[in-house]
Formats: C-alpha cells, sequence, structure tokens
C-alpha cells in the first residue's frame, strides 16, 4: 500500500510587524485581542504578492526534503488572495521556483485550505500518479482587510509548505474526515469582485472587496463541528484522544482551540499553536505551524499527528499521521 509522508516542510511570513496597539484606533485594544484571540502580531506582506510568499515557502520545503524543483509533479496552492482570478498562483509559483514539470492548480477552501490541500495531494500519491506532491498554503489577507474595521484585528500574511512523496513503510497520513455546509456561506465572505457581484466603482466605494464576518458564528460553528469531526476520525480508526502526541490545528483563535480541546479531552499542551506571532494565517496556518512543530524537534518517529481546521463555506475536516 502507497501512503503519502512528509518529507519536507517551509514556511515564510514578511518582515513587516504589526502589533496590537494599532488597533487602539478602531476601538481594540492589546489586552482583548490577546485574552481572547491569543495575537500578540500580525505579519503584513508589503512589494510582495502571495505568489512571493508561497514560492519562498516551497523553496525552504524542498531544500528540506532535499529535492530538487525539477522533481516535483505536482503544485497545489491553496488560497483565498489570489496573485490573479487567471492564471492559478500555482502557475505563478511553478515559474518562480523553476519546476516545469509539475502540474499546477489552486484550490479555495479558505481556513481548511491547508488541509483540503494535504487530502488531495495524498489521493495523487496513493493512486501512483505521482511521486512528489508540493502542497502549499499562501494568503494576504492584508489584501481584503478593511483596516477601519475591528475585524481587522484577525488576520496575518504569511505561507507553509508541505512536499508529499510516496512511501511503503508504515508511517503517513492515513486517514481525512472532509466536509462541508454551504448553508454558512455569508457568514464569511467576500461579498464582490466575483461574477456575482464584479468590482465597480460603487462596490469598491462600499468596501464589498474587503472580507466580512460573522464572529459569533464562527466561534460557535466552530466549536460545534471539530470536536465532532475529531470525534469522527479518532472512533473510526479505533484510537483515543490519548493517543494524539501533537495536534496540528488551523490558528482560528486561542479560545475556540482551547474550547475544542476540552470537548475532545486533548490536554492544551499538546496543541500547537503560533498565532501569538502571526495571527490567523487562513490557508497558511496548518503549514506552517507544522513546519515550526518540525524545526522544533517535538515530533519523533511514530508519534501520531492529529489535523484540524475550519473554513468559510463552511468547510472543515481532520487528519491523522504516523510520523
Amino acid at each position: 500500500m502507497i501512503r503519502a509522508y512528509i518529507k519536507g516542510t517551509g514556511s515564510y511570513t514578511p518582515p513587516k510587524i504589526l502589533k496590537n496597539d494599532f488597533f487602539e484606533a478602531v476601538g481594540s485594544s492589546d489586552e482583548w485581542i490577546f485574552k481572547n484571540l491569543g495575537i500578540k502580531e500580525r505579519r503584513i506582506a508589503v512589494g510582495e504578492v502571495t505568489s512571493d510568499l508561497a514560492s519562498k515557502a516551497a523553496l525552504e520545503a524542498l531544500k528540506d526534503a532535499g529535492i530538487n524543483a525539477a522533481e516535483v509533479d505536482l503544485i497545489i496552492v491553496a488560497t483565498s488572495t489570489p496573485d490573479r482570478q487567471a492564471p492559478s498562483t500555482a502557475c505563478f509559483v511553478q515559474e518562480k521556483i523553476k519546476a516545469p514539470n509539475s502540474v499546477a492548480f489552486d484550490i479555495s477552501a479558505v481556513c481548511s485550505g491547508g488541509l483540503y490541500g494535504l487530502a488531495i495531494g495524498c489521493q495523487f500519491i496513493q493512486t501512483g500518479l505521482y511521486k512528489n506532491v508540493l502542497i502549499i498554503g499562501a494568503d494576504t489577507f492584508s489584501t481584503i482587510t478593511d483596516w477601519n474595521r475591528k475585524d481587522s484585528v484577525f488576520f496575518g500574511d504569511g505561507a507553509g509548505a508541505v512536499l508529499l512523496s510516496a512511501t511503503h513503510e508504515d508511517k503517513g497520513f492515513f486517514d481525512f474526515k472532509l466536509h462541508a455546509d454551504g448553508t454558512g456561506k455569508m457568514h464569511f465572505n467576500i461579498p464582490a469582485g466575483g461574477c456575482e457581484i464584479p468590482a465597480t466603482e460603487e462596490t469598491i466605494k462600499q468596501g464589498l472587496q474587503y472580507f466580512q464576518m460573522n464572529g459569533k458564528e464562527v466561534y460557535e460553528t466552530a466549536t460545534r463541528v471539530l470536536p465532532e469531526c475529531i470525534n469522527e476520525i479518532l472512533e473510526a480508526n479505533h484510537l483515543k484522544s490519548d493517543d494524539v502526541a501533537w495536534v496540528i490545528p488551523h490558528q482560528p483563535s486561542i479560545r475556540i482551540l482551547q474550547k475544542v480541546a476540552a470537548e475532545v479531552n486533548i490536554p492544551f499542551e499538546k496543541v500547537m499553536t503560533n498565532m501569538d506571532k502571526y495571527a490567523n494565517t487562513s490557508g497558511g496556518t496548518i503549514p506552517i505551524v507544522l513546519d515550526e512543530t518540525y524545526k522544533s524537534g517535538k515530533i519523533n518517529e511514530g508519534d501520531l499527528l492529529l489535523f484540524a481546521a475550519v473554513g468559510s463555506g463552511w468547510t472543515w475536516g481532520t487528519a491523522l499521521y504516523k510520523a
């Protein structure tokens, strides 16, 4: 049986740091943001677009994996902030990292994008079609943020990359549980810029090119569906919460992660977080957290990793991985 395993990881965040005191102008505060969201600062791209962030993370992952870009068979970029509506950001990345032999396309699942991308990449490897698949989560949410609103505190810019390769060893991803519910589409969305409401002078005046979020619905949905999905995947594989060595989650807020961990009876010390430094980097969160966790030396051979994410759509899911 062929499995997909993590051969290399990489990440990149822009150098510009935006601290919480910036948001006092919109009626928020460092104390409130850190207490409720777990954020102290975030990174903002200046003079860089999503494919730049994605390419830098990708090159780090290739270096970590010890392979050349020409050996990459497929590039998948999960993003909600593509460089352009066409072509795909993945094609920009392919050119920038010089990977001429790869197929390249984007997916859009917002904050669940990194996890959805891993699930898709694994299928190509497990069927034997490809041997090396590069999954990148990258977003520049600063470009779709209205900095005059309170909800501008949530997001930052960044990218993470994972190089998946084929193995016959007893390691790698062995299950995914993915879900979606389109009835929640209006609780986090960008109203204008698509074919439904094309961008016009009037939509720009109204700020409809920026994301709109119902924070209460995000919290209630995340704290409901994630525990259900985590229990679903553990039960399906005859595992218990005690078997999990580390949780590699999306970074929606510290309160959401604390609530979810308590609901599934996993000690919060096992939950990897980095929103204090980067805020919510949307599709980039899971691969960035994964890269930091691997580079920290915390992951040992045989460890069980639990991945979890929830995002706009609604989209959500979990995955299990044996290191």
